[in-house]
């Protein structure tokens, strides 16, 4: 059975795709994590996230109970080897929406999975989806972004990357893949050229400059 694996920075859409996918596609199932955040208003233990303490994550990571950990935003997130056998015991694939840290620690330890990284069109207009938002103040928006251009420069290491510019062709071609569950024909070598235009345009459009003047950056 394949693993799915799909990352992207803040603010590019991953969220919205993967919940589509999860309810059109029944062979799939969400890789529930562990975090050691606190819940937000809605969020379920066991359903959205298995929250527990630092002690406690701390704990499974000397157990080497995860497939991969990372700390993001001062928060720790780990997939854990159990989660995937529950997932693969049902008779169904594993999603892990995991960040780009996350997949470099796993990807050699998930030999049968079919990595995707979601990109922006451009910086600009990840920054207007940080905007409509609405939830996060200016100086988490400019740590996002700075994120997403770290997370850019990587994303060669996945076996496909898909250009969310628009959302139902971006879903599209994801739904493909899993449908497929194989990485034949379904490269896009226009995403690797678009990564070199993203850190260009991170590197050196006006509209940052004017950003990182005003955040002291």
């Amino acid at each position: 059975m394949p693993v799915f694996v799909v990352s992207a920075p803040s603010g590019t859409g991953k969220t919205t795709l993967n919940r589509r996918l999860l309810k059109e596609c029944p062979r799939l199932e969400m890789s529930v994590s562990h975090t050691t955040r606190a819940p937000r208003a809605g969020e379920v233990d066991g359903v959205h996230y298995h929250f527990i303490e630092p002690i406690q994550f701390r704990t499974m990571v000397e157990g080497n109970a995860f497939i991969e950990w990372a700390e993001v935003h001062g928060n720790l997130y780990g997939t854990s080897f159990s989660e995937l056998k529950r997932i693969e015991a049902g008779g169904k694939d594993p999603l892990l929406e995991i960040d780009i840290q996350g997949w470099h620690n796993a990807k050699s330890l998930l030999d049968n999975a079919i990595s995707i990284f979601v990109l922006p069109p451009s910086m600009a207009s990840l920054w207007q989806r940080l905007e409509k938002r609405g939830s996060d103040p200016l100086e988490i928006r400019w740590v996002r972004l700075q994120n997403a251009y770290d997370e850019i420069q990587k994303a060669h290491e996945y076996d496909i990357l898909i250009i969310n510019n628009d959302l139902e062709e971006a879903y599209s071609k994801l739904k493909a893949i899993i449908l497929s569950g194989t990485l034949e024909g379904q490269k896009n070598p226009e995403g690797l050229s678009l990564c070199l235009r993203l850190n260009e345009e991170f590197e050196s459009a006006d509209w940052i400059k004017g950003l990182r003047d005003k955040m002291g950056s």
